[in-house]
C-alpha cells in the first residue's frame, strides 16, 4: 500500500492522480485531516483514512506494516516541525517500509528561515531509522504565475531579489511526479534529491517572456525587503510570515534556490516543464 499524507492539497492531489495513473487504486490510501474533503478520492476507490498532524492519537491508526509513506509537508509555518514529528513517530510505530519527506532545496545548506523547519525534520526523520527518502522540493514556477495576471495587469512583477538573481523553479506537476517515481519504484531508500527545473531564469527574462506572450509592456518593478514586508503585511500576511518571505528573495539573490543537479529531469524520465510553458498556463488561467 502507498500512503499520502496531506492528500487534499495541491501538491497531494496531483501525487494521487499520479498514482492512480500508475497502480491498482486499491493500492492507495490518504491521510486527510477531513475526510469529506478527501471523499473524491474515495469515490475512485482510493482507501481514505482521517489523521490530523496536529493530533498525535488520531494518526495511530493511519498507517500498516510495510507500506510506502509520502509526508508532505505542512503549509502552517513555525507548527510544521511537531507535527512532522507526529507523523514520523506513527511511521515508526506502525513499521511502514519507506517514509518519503517533501524537504527543501538545499537541505542542511539552505541558509535561510523558511528552511529551518525542514531540516529539523530531515534530521529527526534520519534519526528515527525508518528508511527514508528526502525529496528537497525547489521552488515553483506557480509561485510567480498564480497570480501572473493581476501582475501584467499592474505592469510590473515586484520583488526584492537583486539583479541577475536566479531561480531554477519547476511546475508543481514536476514535483509531484518525482514523488510518484520515489512511490513506485525500487533503490531510493535512504536517498536524497535535490530537485529543481532545468534552467535557471532571472527575473528579468521571466518579464521579457511575460511581455512577449501578452504583446504588452511588463517589467521587474525592485523594491527593497523592509518595502515588499509592509506591501505584504498591507495585504493581510501576518508579519512573521512577511519576514519569512522576504527572507526567501534574500536567498534567492544569493543562489541559494539556482541550484540545478539534473535529478528533478532524471526521476520524472523526461525535461521539467520550461517557464515559459507555465507563464502561458498562468496567463490563460
Amino acid at each position: 500500500m502507498i500512503v499520502v499524507t496531506g492528500a487534499t492539497g495541491q501538491l497531494g492531489t496531483l501525487v494521487v492522480e499520479g498514482l492512480i495513473n500508475q497502480v491498482p487504486v486499491e493500492q492507495i490510501a490518504v491521510v486527510a485531516r477531513d475526510a469529506a474533503k478527501a471523499a473524491r478520492f474515495g469515490e475512485l476507490g482510493v482507501e481514505v483514512r482521517v489523521g490530523d498532524y496536529d493530533d498525535p492519537a488520531s494518526l495511530a491508526d493511519a498507517f500498516g506494516p510495510n507500506e510506502k509513506v509520502l509526508l508532505i509537508s505542512g503549509s502552517e509555518v513555525g507548527r510544521r516541525a511537531p507535527q512532522h514529528k507526529a507523523v514520523i513517530d506513527a511511521a515508526k510505530r506502525a513499521g511502514v517500509a519507506l517514509l518519503a519527506y517533501t524537504s527543501i532545496l538545499g537541505g542542511p545548506a539552505a541558509d535561510f528561515e523558511l528552511a529551518r523547519e525542514h531540516q529539523i525534520t530531515e534530521r529527526y526523520l534520519i534519526d528515527s531509522g525508518l528508511p527514508y527518502v528526502l525529496l528537497r522540493n525547489g521552488w515553483y514556477h506557480e509561485n510567480y504565475t498564480g497570480n501572473l495576471a493581476e501582475a501584467v495587469a499592474a505592469g510590473a512583477l515586484t520583488t526584492s531579489t537583486g539583479p541577475g538573481a536566479r531561480v531554477a523553479s519547476a511546475a508543481r506537476s514536476d514535483f509531484a511526479a518525482a514523488a510518484v517515481a520515489v512511490l513506485t519504484t525500487e533503490g531510493h531508500a535512504n536517498r536524497e534529491y535535490e530537485l529543481s527545473g532545468d534552467e535557471a531564469w532571472t527575473f528579468d527574462e521571466f518579464a521579457a517572456e511575460a511581455a512577449r506572450q501578452t504583446g504588452g509592456d511588463f517589467k521587474v518593478n525592485r523594491i527593497s525587503g523592509e518595502e515588499l514586508r509592509g506591501i505584504l503585511t498591507g495585504q493581510g500576511v501576518p508579519d512573521p510570515i512577511a519576514a519569512i518571505l522576504v527572507g526567501v528573495d534574500v536567498a534567492i539573490t544569493e543562489g541559494l534556490l539556482a541550484t540545478r543537479t539534473g535529478d528533478l529531469a532524471a526521476l520524472i524520465g523526461r525535461p521539467t516543464v520550461p517557464v515559459a510553458e507555465a507563464i502561458a498556463k498562468g496567463l490563460k488561467a
